[in-house]
């Protein structure tokens, strides 16, 4: 059974940063893309970033690009957000997703397979 577990997720004032990790178990890891998505209290879940099978392709939400970036480890089966000069808006749960059906990578929900547990983020300000 495919699980996602992801760590990290904290308490920082605004400037500071945070690395998120999504450990996977249950899947061929190298086979799926790996995605963050995050949701803020009362709003939509938000792409966040992606990162192609063998990490050669990466996509940002435009307005995380600079700030933010998606990397994995295959031979450990993580997946990893570093976020760096955070800001309160940047306050949400944030998800780490796989998507096994190849292809190009989504920057929307619905085609990840599998979703994590999410992982608290607050930035004071």
């Amino acid at each position: 059974q495919a699980q996602l577990v992801e760590s990290g997720g904290g308490l920082v004032q605004a400037g500071g940063s945070l690395r998120l990790s999504c450990a996977a178990s249950g899947l061929s890891f190298s086979r799926y893309t790996m995605g963050w998505f995050r949701q803020a209290p009362g709003k939509e879940r938000e792409f966040v970033a992606a990162i192609s099978r063998i990490g050669a392709t990466r996509y940002y939400a435009d307005s995380l690009k600079g700030r933010f970036t998606i990397s994995r480890d295959n031979a450990k089966t993580t997946v990893y957000l570093q976020m760096n000069s955070l800001k309160p808006e940047d306050t949400a749960v944030y998800y780490c997703a796989a998507d096994g059906h190849g292809g190009l990578v989504q920057v929307v929900p619905d085609p990840y397979d599998y979703w994590g547990q999410g992982t608290q983020v607050t930035v004071s300000s």
